[in-house]
């Protein structure tokens, strides 16, 4: 399954990239943000699919503090009175690094960038007290300074006239900050109270210097088109921190689906989130063979094993077929694209483990695929998709779904078609494309 289309950071109910943890915050279903396990496995998976299909970045280096690195290009640094900036070795990296020490009441010490090409930032940051490293850009509106501060508190996001405030966390060990300075912009300027984040049009023309202040480390300083491994890794890297004793990801918001439905309360599992959960953390294996991610993958079996009113994302249909819910609903709501998702995610999982680590997952997989094939006819009216199946479980109006479902539905066979190759497939994916260029089930 492909994900280079995705972007989730651009999204209106994203409120923001998180200074501290680095992946998107939601507010699809609630003003306030939360975490949501699927757009952050989404957000890794679109760009690791990014950095397979587009060609490697340009990259600016600006400092690195070392000699041989001066000869290619000028570093200038702008060192104003009561601050001081010098070069030291670092023993944890085995390198030199630029160290500053420049009073809050200071200007910072700068150093100029004038970038006007690309917008992703990139340093290697400690800091020794509070401090913050702060980036002006020359923006579209009226060419006027904007200035993203990135703050060594856990503020979230703030925006006051023409300064937007990032929290990163305190920062005392080496970390390498990596930000998205269009997306960082646009999300300060259209900060609103509600679940959508405000339109708005200003870009930034020029990344004009990178102010520091406070006591601290500076290295690697670059600017490049795109950074897609780095938002990979601090999705994966979320995703293993924040995994639950249980193997799942607690979803934290209440999410009603429907009339008929009992509301689901903070806490409950997706098995789409663990599907796409389990296939971002199955690649930061194979690219790193680090266990930690592996084990994580695998943990995350658990909740398909117990059902919805155990807290976890197993339902039967009909007393006969296992079905994986994207919401654990009660009663059963048998969403189709979720369900999918988290057999994708059981496929990747069983493929890398082998035989024996990925046997649960095998199982688990093969059960759901045998649903799939039996239910699959249940979804087709002939002219479109259904969403699920609140139809029969309610005795409601069909949930039509909406044409770009209807498209995930068709791709989703499509991959599933590969790996499986039970005729069902072909035939559903060739009759439901028909169904987009208006073609129709014969009538009696």
């Amino acid at each position: 399954m492909s994900f280079e289309g995705y972007n989730v950071e651009v999204r209106d109910r994203v409120k923001c990239i998180s200074g501290v943890e680095g992946v998107p915050l939601s507010t699809q279903w609630g003003p306030q943000g939360y975490f949501y396990p699927i757009q952050i496995a989404q957000y890794g998976l679109s760009h690791y699919s990014k950095n397979l299909t587009e060609k490697p970045p340009h990259i600016e280096v600006y400092e690195t503090a070392e000699e041989k690195d001066k000869i290619s290009r000028s570093t200038d640094w702008t060192v104003p009175k009561g601050c001081s900036l010098s070069t030291v070795s670092d023993k944890a990296k085995f390198t030199s690094v630029k160290q500053f020490v420049a009073p809050e009441n200071t200007e910072g010490v700068s150093l100029q960038l004038g970038n006007t090409r690309d917008f992703i930032i990139s340093f290697d940051l400690k800091f020794i007290t509070n401090g913050s490293v702060s980036v002006v850009l020359e923006t579209t509106e009226k060419n006027q300074l904007f200035t993203v501060h990135y703050v060594s508190n856990t503020q979230l996001i703030a925006f006051k006239d023409r300064d937007i405030y990032y929290g990163i966390g305190p920062r005392t060990s080496w970390s390498t900050l990596t930000r998205d300075l269009v997306t960082d912009l646009r999300k300060g300027v259209g900060l609103s109270n509600t679940k959508a984040v405000k339109q708005t049009k200003i870009m930034p023309k020029r990344v004009v210097r990178l102010v520091a202040k406070g006591r601290g480390f500076l290295d690697n300083v670059t600017i490049s088109a795109t950074a897609h491994m780095a938002a990979f890794f601090a999705a994966s890297n979320w995703l293993v921190r924040n995994q639950d004793e249980r193997g799942g990801w607690p979803i934290m918001v209440t999410r009603k689906l429907g009339e008929g439905f009992k509301s689901l309360d903070p806490g409950w599992y997706s098995a789409m989130a663990q599907g796409q959960a389990i296939s971002t953390l199955v690649r930061a294996y194979l690219l790193t063979k680090d266990h930690a991610f592996l084990s994580s993958a695998l943990r995350a079996t658990a909740p398909y094993k117990l059902p919805s009113e155990q807290r976890g994302v197993k339902a039967v249909f009909m007393n006969r077929h296992d079905w994986y819910e994207e919401y654990p609903t009660s009663p059963s709501s048998f969403v189709l694209n979720g369900f999918m998702y988290s057999l994708i995610g059981l496929y990747d999982l069983k493929e890398t483990a082998g035989e024996k680590l990925g046997k649960e997952a095998r199982v688990l997989y093969e059960r759901g695929m045998e649903s799939l094939k039996a239910m699959l006819p249940l979804y087709d009216t002939g002219s479109g998709t259904i969403y699920d199946l609140r139809h029969f479980m309610l005795g409601t109006a069909p949930n039509l779904a909406r044409w770009d479902y209807h498209t995930t539905h068709i791709n989703q066979l499509q991959l599933l078609s590969t790996i499986d190759e039970s005729p069902i497939f072909k035939e559903f994916v060739k009759r439901w494309k028909s169904y987009l260029r208006g073609g129709r089930a014969k009538h009696n």
